[in-house]
């Protein structure tokens, strides 16, 4: 064995250090100076980040964005994602060099955003897989794109569906009723097939939704911090080459240009910089998370463990602070923080840490758990000295209590599988053992409330994301698969398959975590296990708008123009490009999906229409 440390043993050397250890009690060069060896040869191949000093640079603080009419331009970029690495080539949204502004809005308060499509060279072009459902030799260069708002109740035109796509010098004004309460969105890129690259070269940024109680000033009705005290945080793994850009690809066993089904990986990646670093005042601090990963769950900590509290999750508040000294965030979920750092010395530093390992299939290659995202270093300074809500709802000057869970009406079981795909002899991921342009799709009636029963047959977690509803979790039993499936033998792929499992179930019913109980968009399905949900599928008398009305039908011939109020910055025409987005004909509803991205993009991912009596 040389001397040189890997970057996987220094990876674990740090989950060591940070998560047992705590704040400051080895340093980083300590670490890295030891010679714990190199990857165990008896393990599959795993590409591997060059060797980076962690805390080189400072955290980003993202531009804020606010307004009733608005521009975003997606653009091909490059950024430097360390002090030690060259520029890379990326994506970004609204002028930045990789991810896009925070927008900020207000609830009832309608928005416009003028989107258009200016990508010219995608820097993962190389591996776009054509062998994938609605991905082409094309797309390589006129770069498909469908910008989604994750969470918003939008009309399905604006929704950022798969299918309706934009390309370089289209565009499209996307219509936002805003009509929910003070949350947490994030918005990012859901064209077909290719959403994990497009997500992972860039195309993502935080929404953040106010209200008159959440107003994000300092009159907010709880005190919280705000201001310079509230900070949105992205949080990615990544992998890079040598010469610093970014990689898609986690093995040699998977060729460029082909699909792989899980690419962790081990770095972490906030707001743009690797590991980066952020001085904190002695006080309290709103963090606003998002995990904007491809692939991972993280079980997110403070190296020292100390307690935080959790405000609320994607879609709201929750009725009261939750204390705890961990969250666990899967793929499109967001988590709303309130930290403390008033207790911790002048000078003291502390990191924040995951130690969940990789899924079954990464850990089997030999990825292990990527154990850091940044260092907070806390200052002499005092900070906001705000108390701990007792309350976030259903006091005087606070929002309204949660509603209780309402009672279903009809239930329905969905199936999360994982499939050889005959096409290549590999795998493929799916939803009811069919295929994205399955028509066999769901279809509940507007105004109902329904329990899906999310069965996971997999030895994985999949984060399930449902486009247009929020909902409420139950809980997860776990169950018996074998028996399951030799109950149920699974047919050719294109039929469904989504037998009831109820009969199967192992364990009762385990509620959910502390910090799910609220309204989600997002929840985990764990493996070998059903994930209970309620959720309401509303009315267009109670959208405003007509849920399941078709759209994107035939080419359009009409300009993408900006809304009227533009403030003076005009979107540059592209000649013989300044068209509406293409749709292969009419499209109809939403979608739900795992928001593991790589595997959304072949092929979990289903289309379901709420229908009217």
């Amino acid at each position: 064995m040389g001397g040189r440390m890997s970057r996987r043993a220094f990876n674990r050397g740090l989950a060591w250090t940070a998560g047992a250890l705590g704040v400051g009690a080895v340093g980083m060069s300590s670490v890295r100076a030891q010679d714990i060896g190199d990857v165990d040869p008896s393990r599959p191949l795993l590409f591997e980040s060059p060797r980076l000093e962690p805390f080189a640079d400072d955290l980003p603080r993202l531009p804020v964005l606010t307004g009733s009419s608005l521009e975003l331009r997606s653009a091909s970029t490059t950024h430097r994602f360390h002090r030690d690495l060259g520029p890379s080539p990326a994506l970004a949204y609204g002028g930045m060099d990789y991810l896009g502004p925070t927008v900020e809005a207000h609830s009832g308060d309608p928005m416009t955003v003028a989107y258009r499509n200016e990508i010219g060279v995608h820097p993962l072009a190389a591996d776009f897989d054509t062998t994938l459902h609605g991905v082409t030799e094309q797309d390589r260069t006129s770069v498909p794109t469908s910008m989604h708002l994750h969470g918003a109740v939008t009309p399905p035109e604006h929704d950022g569906h798969p299918a309706f796509l934009q390309r370089p010098g289209q565009g499209h004004v996307h219509e936002y009723p805003n009509g929910h309460e003070a949350t947490q969105f994030w918005y990012h890129d859901h064209a077909m097939g290719i959403t994990r690259l497009n997500v992972y070269a860039g195309l993502a940024g935080m929404f953040l939704l106010r209200d008159e109680f959440d107003t994000g000033t300092a009159d907010n009705a709880w005190g919280l911090p705000s201001g310079e005290f509230e900070i949105p945080l992205i949080l990615q793994e990544k992998l890079f080459t040598a010469d610093g850009r970014q990689s898609i690809r986690a093995t040699p066993m998977v060729p460029q240009g082909r699909w792989d089904g899980g690419t962790p990986g081990d770095v972490g990646v906030v707001n743009g910089k690797i590991w980066p670093q952020l001085e904190v005042a002695r006080g309290m601090y709103r963090l606003r998370l998002v995990n904007a990963a491809s692939f991972s769950v993280w079980n997110l900590f403070f190296g020292n463990r100390m307690r935080f509290w959790i405000l609320g999750m994607e879609s709201g508040l929750l009725p009261a602070p939750v204390p705890s000294t961990r969250v666990r965030l899967s793929p499109g979920e967001r988590v709303d923080l309130l930290v403390d750092f008033a207790a911790l010395e002048p000078g003291s530093t502390v990191e924040l840490c995951n130690d969940e390992p990789p899924p079954l299939a990464a850990s089997q290659r030999g990825a292990r758990a990527m154990p850091l995202f940044c260092r907070f270093r806390v200052a002499e300074g005092r900070g906001s000295t705000g108390a701990v809500p007792q309350t976030l709802r259903g006091g005087p000057g606070q929002p309204a209590d949660l509603e209780p869970v309402p009672t279903p009406q009809a239930q329905r079981t969905v199936t999360v599988m994982q499939l050889l795909d005959q096409s290549t002899g590999g795998t493929m991921m799916s939803l009811n053992n069919l295929m994205f342009g399955d028509p066999d799709i769901e279809m509940p009636r507007q105004g109902t409330v329904e329990q899906w029963n999310i069965v996971n047959v997999t030895p994985e977690p999949h984060p399930i994301h449902l486009h247009l509803v929020n909902f409420r979790v139950l809980g997860r039993q776990d169950i018996d698969v074998q028996r399951y499936m030799q109950r149920y033998p699974v047919p050719p792929v294109g039929t469904k398959w989504a037998p009831p499992a109820d009969e199967f179930v192992t364990s009762p019913l385990a509620p959910p975590e502390p910090w799910e109980t609220g309204r989600k968009d997002t929840v985990v399905a764990d493996p070998a296990s059903i994930t209970r949900i309620v959720a309401v599928f509303p009315t267009a008398a109670q959208l405003g708008f007509d849920p399941d009305a078709t759209f994107g039908v035939g080419e359009g011939v009409a300009p993408a123009q900006p809304p009227p109020d533009h403030g003076g910055h005009e979107m540059p025409a592209h000649a013989g490009h300044d068209t509406a987005p293409v749709a292969s004909g009419p499209l109809q509803g939403y979608v739900w999906h795992c928001h593991m991205l790589d595997h959304e993009d072949h092929d979990m991912m289903l289309g379901f229409r709420t229908v009217a009596e």
